[in-house]
């Protein structure tokens, strides 16, 4: 009996242990079958062990009462971030953990559409699938989640109308939609979610709407983030009922009217952003109730009237209100505001002088009141606590001296007081500033010499002193200055000889020294400047020989040796340049002008030279020996010209009909002087040279009877009404494109486009040849191998100087707007040259500011947002720095549904860098390269606001080269970034390293 009640009680023991753990199972059950449904790539779940008896320690997983009996623990939360799971949401396992409240999956791969059946999880409170490729409407269905706080699907791709459902989910206090592709109205439904704090729906693309009257009923929200989001009409009223405001971002929209009067009772605000709208009238009174308030942005309106006196006593940290039409003087009360950092306040009509005691009372690091009608001194406080970086001050009426106290402002990097009437002798330790890289001096009255000390500006690219009153020798120590890329000293008085530590400039671009005093002979070294694109010596007092190296610097353009007193012979090394524009006038030279420069072309280049002899047209200047002899001949010459004249004339006649017969010819026009002509590029074109094929037609490789080679791009016939196939909106045809972008344009890193013809069915673009292609093509050919870091670290820097020319370099600045590998040529010693300018857009200057874009073009931009503009060309050749450092194309079969961009970021997360980089480039360059692919990522920023200007970009990676660093690779947030080189702040939240450093470069002429 005992031995049966024995056996009775161990199969009841066993029978409720085994349904004990059936129960205990169940959710981690479910939570594996969750698993099962995704490819974890990286085998990031490795934990989720199906032998353990609860799922309360796997990874991201929250239990609650985990250290209680198995029977009560339950499932609370959720948590995977950035762990690359791929695949379609399966809601339906999650939906059934009884007790979970939390669903968080960030910063993934998870694609498809929200599923419907999501709104099964009826407890959920928290639900975070931001960051991820989600496609396709959000459900309406997701209002049965009553009990839901916190909603976050930004960073997505998700396209239609915001439900008007979710306006039920009244406990409802987060709503984060930014940057996905949201096309319906402003969801004024939304304004009755009464418990909502944060409302971000900024980058999406709704339909043009007004901001409902209804917004002041959010009475509890404290950000209200709607930035881009196509906004128009006023900004109401009753937005002055959020009281609890701390961050208003109305900017880049096109609303109008005034800043509403009511915005002074938001007592809480800490920052209100409403740049790039339409905004008029003068800035309201009674901005001084806004006690809160530390960053104000009003920048690219229309505003009128007097900057507030109580908008200027609150303790900002920034204040910008460029580009609009304020007028008055700056008040007193801004300088004593303890925490200001950037004022910008450039483009409007102030007058007046700057508070003296500017600078002294806060950590000024960025001034710029340009182009406004400011006077009086430069204030001596400027940088008294020494984090200046940025000075300014373009085109006022401030006078003068320079204050010698910013002598010892090391941490500045960009100067700019030209058109100024600033006079007097600029302190020596001005000139010596370690960190200095940009100092336009230039059109003001300031005299002395440059100090020898500028040899400790190191870091010095851009020197413009050009109409000063600057006198002496150029000092030897300028030769110190090994990343110069342009001085411009032309129209002061400086003397003397070229010091020969200048030939130690090998970087030098522009060289300007015209109207001047300097003499001596022009040295021969120069012909080591080989990236000389502009060299002007004109009006001095040069004599000796041309030196005939000139003829080496390939990439000159213009060369103006004009009004000097040169002798001797033009040397006929000068012939190799490619010149758009030659002046040697007003010399003592003679002899014969070389053949290629002895045409009508040329006629005024030669000008002043009595000893000088055209010999094409047989006119000897100066010289009675030559006039008596052709007085001489002059009778039978006539004869045998009339014979010759009328079998050339039938000739001629002749050829005439034929070539005209054989191509039709028309509308040529020349952007240098050539040495041929359209006729013998038509001859020589035929499909045995074709060395290429796009959609927009063919490019050939012809060889010219002078054995110089260049590139001809055959566009196909023009499209209906001059349009450009896939092409929104009225755009010019991209053969008027190309001709208008780079008819202009003269850079070492810009492809030179020599001339063009249309006779309207046969288009011709001809250009410099590129023997080595595009990059795309080296990357993935045999030759990749010759592709070694140097020279990938040379083409990174020479494209990003040829883009910051066309940001920066002219005016009107011009976006590329189709920026990628393929587009990189490069010469037969691998220096790379932009091209391809078939979709470029000039921006120009409106009454709103810089026009904006949002044609698509071929910009990798399209991924985020519709906004095409110079921050598109950053994202664009951020992606070509990461196919330079993998060795990887954009897209590929291997990242699966991702890019390269995700690609990178995934593997930098598992700390995987060695699989990044490219494992043909020598690791010996590993720290170098991984500071590269951080200028990539940087460039790459989701947001467009968190991307460096193009000129900054060219500094980091230089600098890149030279900085030493200490950090590791993996080392922080955001890693290996040098202090000095990368300076930002976090954004609302650290989500990823990718997202987070932001950056204020809205300079107007970067």
């Amino acid at each position: 009996m005992l031995y049966f009640i024995f056996i009775i009680t161990t199969f009841l023991l066993l029978f409720i242990h085994s349904q004990l753990t059936l129960s205990l199972n169940q959710e981690g059950l479910l939570l594996l079958q969750f698993k099962n449904h995704l490819t974890d790539r990286n085998n990031a779940l490795s934990s989720w062990n199906p032998s353990d008896t609860t799922p309360c320690h796997w990874l991201g997983v929250t239990c609650r009462n985990p250290t209680k009996t198995p029977v009560t623990v339950t499932v609370t939360a959720l948590n995977l971030s950035s762990v690359a799971l791929i695949g379609p949401l399966p809601a339906i396992p999650l939906c059934r953990l009884p007790a979970l409240t939390t669903l968080s999956i960030t910063d993934s791969f998870i694609s498809a559409t929200i599923p419907q059946s999501l709104s099964a999880c009826r407890r959920l409170r928290h639900l975070d699938l931001s960051q991820n490729y989600l496609v396709g409407t959000i459900p309406p269905s997701l209002y049965l989640l009553t009990d839901l706080r916190h909603l976050d699907l930004s960073f997505n791709n998700l396209s239609g109308d915001i439900p008007a459902q979710l306006s039920q989910l009244h406990r409802l206090e987060y709503l984060d939609l930014v940057s996905n592709f949201l096309d319906g109205p402003f969801p004024s439904s939304l304004t009755n979610l009464k418990s909502l704090k944060y409302l971000r729906l900024a980058y999406n693309l709704f339909a043009p709407s007004q901001l409902p009257s209804q917004l002041g009923q959010l009475a509890n929200l404290k950000v209200l983030w709607l930035s881009s989001c196509n906004l128009i009409g006023p900004i109401p009223n009753s937005i002055g009922n959020l009281t609890c405001l701390e961050n208003l971002d109305l900017s880049k929209n096109k609303l109008t009217g005034q800043i509403p009067e009511s915005v002074s009772g938001l007592n809480r605000v800490i920052q209100i952003e409403l740049y790039e709208n339409a905004l008029t009238g003068a800035l309201p009174r009674g901005l001084g109730n806004l006690m809160r308030l530390r960053q104000f942005d009003a920048s690219d309106n229309k505003l009128t009237g007097t900057i507030p006196e109580e908008l200027c006593e609150l303790p900002l940290d920034s204040l910008n209100l460029y580009n609009n039409s304020l007028e008055g003087s700056l008040p007193a009360s801004i300088a004593r505001s303890p925490k200001l950092h950037e004022l910008k306040l450039f483009r409007n009509d102030l007058v007046g002088s700057l508070p003296s005691e500017l600078g002294s009372n806060s950590q000024l690091h960025i001034i710029d009141v340009s182009f406004n009608r400011l006077s009086g001194v430069l204030p001596v406080g400027l940088c008294r606590w020494g984090k200046l970086e940025e000075l300014l001050m373009l085109s006022n009426s401030f006078s003068g001296k320079i204050p010698e106290s910013l002598g010892n402002c090391t941490s500045l990097r960009r100067v700019r007081i030209g058109n100024n009437n600033l006079s007097g002798k600029v302190p020596d330790a001005f000139w010596a500033l370690p960190h200095l890289n940009l100092l336009e001096l230039n059109s003001n009255s300031f005299s002395g010499s440059i100090s020898n000390l500028i040899s400790f500006a190191y870091n010095l690219s851009h020197l413009r002193i050009s109409d000063n009153q600057f006198s002496g020798l150029i000092p030897d120590a300028i030769g110190s200055l090994s990343n110069l890329l342009e001085f411009h000293g032309g129209n002061n008085k400086l003397s003397g000889r070229f010091p020969d530590s200048m030939a130690k400039l090998i970087q030098l671009g522009t060289l300007d020294l015209s109207y001047n005093e300097m003499s001596g002979e022009i040295p021969g070294w120069i012909s080591g400047l080989n990236k000389l694109i502009e060299l002007n010596l004109a009006h001095n007092s040069f004599g000796g020989t041309i030196p005939k190296e000139l003829g080496s610097l390939s990439e000159l353009s213009f060369l103006d040796l004009s009004n000097n007193q040169l002798s001797g012979k033009i040397p006929l090394e000068l012939q190799n340049l490619k010149l758009n524009e030659i002046n040697l006038s007003y010399n003592r030279l003679s002899g014969d002008v070389p053949p290629h420069y002895a045409t009508k072309n040329y006629e005024m280049s030669f000008l002043g030279n009595p000893e000088l002899c055209v010999e094409e047209s047989a006119k000897c200047h100066g010289s009675k020996g030559r006039h008596y002899r052709m007085y001489v001949w002059i009778f039978p010459l006539a004869t045998i010209s009339f014979v010759l004249g009328v079998a050339l004339f039938y000739l001629s006649h002749k050829k005439f009909r034929n070539k005209k017969k054989c191509s039709n010819v028309s509308k040529w026009r020349s952007f240098y002087k050539l040495a041929f002509d359209e006729f013998e590029i038509v001859k020589l074109m035929s499909e045995d040279n074709v060395i290429g094929s796009e959609s927009s037609g063919k490019v050939y490789k012809v060889v010219l009877s002078s054995g110089d080679v260049v590139a001809v791009k055959k566009l196909w016939g023009a499209t209906n009404n001059g349009n450009r196939t896939g092409f929104v909106g009225s755009e010019k045809d991209e053969f008027d494109v190309e001709v208008e972008t780079l008819g202009k344009i003269r850079h070492k890193n810009i492809v030179r486009l020599w001339c063009c013809t249309n006779n309207g069915n046969s288009r011709l673009l001809v250009y410099e040849y590129m023997p080595n292609g595009n990059l795309t093509d080296m990357l993935k050919s045999s030759k990749k191998s010759l592709l070694d870091w140097p020279t990938r670290y040379k083409i990174a820097v020479d494209a990003a100087e040829g883009l910051s020319y066309l940001h920066h370099g002219i005016v009107p600045p011009i976006v590329h707007r189709d920026v990628k590998s393929n587009n990189i040529l490069l010469d037969n010693e691998f220096r790379a040259k932009v091209a391809d300018f078939g979709v470029a857009k000039v921006v120009r200057e409106t009454s709103q500011g810089a026009e904006s874009m949002s044609i698509i073009a071929g910009s990798y931009e399209y991924a985020y947002t519709l906004r095409v503009n110079e921050k598109s060309d950053i994202f664009s050749f951020g992606v070509v720095i990461l196919e330079l450092v993998t060795g990887k194309p954009p897209i590929h079969a291997d990242y699966g549904e991702s890019d390269l961009v995700k690609w990178v970021l995934s593997l930098l997360e598992q700390n995987e860098m060695d699989h990044v980089i490219d494992p043909g480039l020598d690791s010996k360059y590993k720290e170098e390269i991984s500071k590269v692919l951080n200028v990539g990522l940087l460039c790459t920023s989701v947001l467009p606001i968190n991307r460096p200007a193009i000129w900054r970009v060219v500094k980091m990676l230089k600098e890149a080269a030279t900085v030493p660093r200490s950090q590791s690779m993996m080392e922080g947030i955001l890693p290996g970034f040098h202090i000095e080189l990368f300076s930002g702040e976090f954004l609302h939240r650290s989500v990823t390293f990718r997202r987070i450093w932001t950056y204020s470069l809205g300079c107007h002429i970067e």
